[in-house]
């Protein structure tokens, strides 16, 4: 099997041992909590007999004896399945048959509760967007109040989209001491090629083609069951658990109802009941999701091209374990890490033909060899990343790994470490005095990656669609400030919608970037976007005070978010804003019940989450706190 071939890279060693370093006390807090949960035997021998027998009731009678005995292990199952979503549809038939699966394997499983999953693709650019992000912290409480109930030896989490794994990863870091499948469901087959469906879209966004055409690109695109096929967050997810050891080799991207894929779905039940302690090969997800493990999942996101809205999931993921990473660690890992994967919006392919030209085994290998990943990381199939460079085939009805591609069969898609697309990762932390924010450069050609012009401010997307339809931006080269749209201010909307206007009159010629406390996500393509900047306008960061006509200079290659006259920005009172009251603004589409949640949420730098630091006594890491 294929392992590294030469020593770990000095980057890569380097920004690791100062996640170790840096993370100490809270990690050691952290393993000491989880440690001290782990039981002998099965949990649910602790519980009162009145608690056991409520826990059981609804069981067939066989399942009650098993849940009565005291040697088999009971898995949770949490699922994320609803019928209106593409990528959570398959869901609706995964228990019945995990359950087989794992009573074939000597355990026991049980639906333990459901999670709610959105989509951005169809919240966008309508109030319900402003819900997105805070999801995924409803997300990881409900996966907690999930396994809360101490009938768990382990647990098998069903998921896809965008907030939806990392909401369900770190309500499962919550209970580290469980051993943890993750269980894919794979993306839909390839529909209208992505390059057609954004050039129908910039076309309806100049008024060339109308709804009717517009609508019938979409459909075409998002035309069946499974994920999406551009690689956004939710795809951008599923590399991440792969590459994390949380899913089996090879079965991020086997698309749903295939053979393949229900073999696949069996399999990882019949694995989730071996990393129990019953089963022989305990596995706490808490003990397998390390500093190293989080390492090599911000190298594979760097060089697939993957998703910017994971510069704050990762930091979330990470911190519910007790580790601190930082932007600082991704940019760093960026300037090292190759960019091997052309996916659109980073290419014209889809995610089955990067699955097709080698995918994430060919990714794993090559980085390996390069030195860039770490090997000796534990995994749901046992110890070595080396495991992921394998791909399942069927053999009949047996279901084995046999050795990956050795090499690209597209390399249009896909290269080695030694021959790639771009020697970096595409990623960089901007700094200026407008704050710190970062930006994807992997879709925006080299000479649109330095851009100096007049700030044109705006509070509300709508407003700048609405200046954009209107003619009043054409002709001029300017800097779109799109602020108040930070986790504090309204959630942390993404701006897809902004995109294709941007791109339109970037090709008329003008000099066009954007600057916002915003997200853009894996959507963000040919035009230079500075997203998430921190500290964000409705916590008095300097956006608030930015004026049209400023000249602003985002600077891609030079890491600049930078302002002329910048000594002037911090002597002037904020620019007076359009945005009504908090108590009007939100009132309605259910953001009337996250109040709490935008009066404590984190900054966009430490994951822009409600949830303080795993291990970090609270006193020492406040939640921002503001009006």
């Amino acid at each position: 099997m294929t392992t590294p071939t030469s020593g770990t890279h000095p980057v890569v060693a380097d920004v690791t041992a100062r996640i170790v370093e840096r993370s100490a006390p809270t990690r050691a807090t952290y393993l000491a909590r989880i440690r001290a949960a782990q039981d002998k035997g099965p949990a649910r021998t602790k519980l009162a007999c009145a608690n056991l027998a409520h826990g059981f009731a609804a069981s067939d009678e066989k399942a009650k004896q098993g849940l009565r005995g005291r040697t088999k292990p009971n898995l949770a199952i949490v699922t994320s399945y609803n019928d209106m979503l593409s990528a959570h549809q398959p869901f609706e038939t995964y228990p019945p048959v995990l359950k087989k699966a794992v009573i074939g394997a000597g355990g026991l499983a049980q639906v333990a509760g459901g999670v709610p999953a959105m989509c951005d693709g169809i919240t966008q650019g309508r109030a319900g967007m402003q819900l997105s992000l805070y999801s995924r912290d409803v997300i990881a409480m409900s996966t907690a109040i999930a396994l809360s109930h101490d009938m768990f030896d382990g647990a098998m989490l069903l998921g896809v989209c965008d907030k939806i794994v990392p909401g369900l990863l770190i309500g499962a870091l919550s209970f580290g001491h469980l051993p943890t499948v993750f269980v894919p469901a794979g993306p839909m087959p390839s529909g209208l090629p992505n390059g057609e469906k954004a050039r129908v879209r910039q076309l309806h966004a100049e008024g060339k083609v109308g709804r009717e055409e517009l609508l019938e690109a979409e459909a075409a695109s998002y035309h069946s069951a499974g994920t999406c096929t551009f690689y956004g967050t939710a795809n951008s997810n599923q590399l991440l658990m792969e590459v994390l050891g949380l899913h089996l080799p090879g079965s991020s991207f086997v698309n749903p109802g295939t053979p393949l894929r229900e073999a696949l779905t069996r399999e990882a039940a019949r694995r989730a009941v071996a990393i129990t302690d019953q089963g022989g090969e305990p596995t706490p997800i808490g003990e397998l999701v390390d500093e190293k493990a989080v390492v090599n999942a911000c190298v594979a996101l760097l060089a697939s091209g993957g998703s910017t809205n994971h510069t704050l999931h990762l930091v979330a993921i990470a911190r519910a374990a007790g580790i601190v990473l930082t932007w600082e660690d991704l940019s760093d890992l960026s300037a090292v890490v190759p960019l091997l994967a052309r996916i659109y919006p980073n290419g014209q392919a889809d995610v089955n033909h990067f699955h097709a030209a080698g995918g994430i085994g060919f990714l794993v290998r090559t980085l390996l060899r390069a030195g860039l990943l770490h090997d000796d990381v534990q995994t749901v199939m046992g110890r070595g990343l080396w495991r992921y460079t394998t791909e399942p085939v069927l053999r009949g009805h047996e279901l084995t790994w046999e050795e990956g591609p050795t090499r690209s069969l597209d390399l249009d898609v896909l290269r080695p470490a030694d021959d790639p697309f771009s020697a970096d990762g595409g990623l960089k932390v901007l700094h200026g005095p407008l704050g710190t924010a970062v930006i994807k450069t992997s879709a925006v050609k080299p000479e649109h990656r330095t851009v100096t012009a007049p700030a044109l401010v705006f509070d509300d997307q709508a407003d700048f669609l609405t200046a954009f339809q209107d003619g009043a931006l054409d002709g001029r080269d300017f800097v779109a400030v799109i602020r108040y749209q930070g986790p504090a201010a309204n959630g942390m909307p993404e701006l897809h919608k902004l995109t294709p206007a941007l791109g339109v009159l970037q090709d008329r010629g003008q000099r066009v970037a954007i600057v916002t406390d915003g997200r853009m996500s894996g959507a963000s393509g040919k035009v230079p976007a500075a997203i998430h900047v921190t500290p964000e306008a409705a916590l008095g960061g300097p956006l608030c005070r930015i004026a049209d006509g400023d000249v602003v200079t985002v600077d891609a290659e030079a890491g600049l978010l930078a302002l002329d006259p910048a000594a002037e920005l911090a002597l002037r009172d904020r620019e007076p804003t359009g945005r009504a009251p908090e108590g009007e603004e939100f009132a309605g589409t259910g953001r009337e019940l996250f109040a709490a949640f935008r009066a404590t949420v984190g900054t966009a730098d430490t994951g822009a989450s409600v949830f303080p630091l795993h291990g970090a006594p609270t006193q020492e890491v406040p939640l921002v706190q503001h009006a």
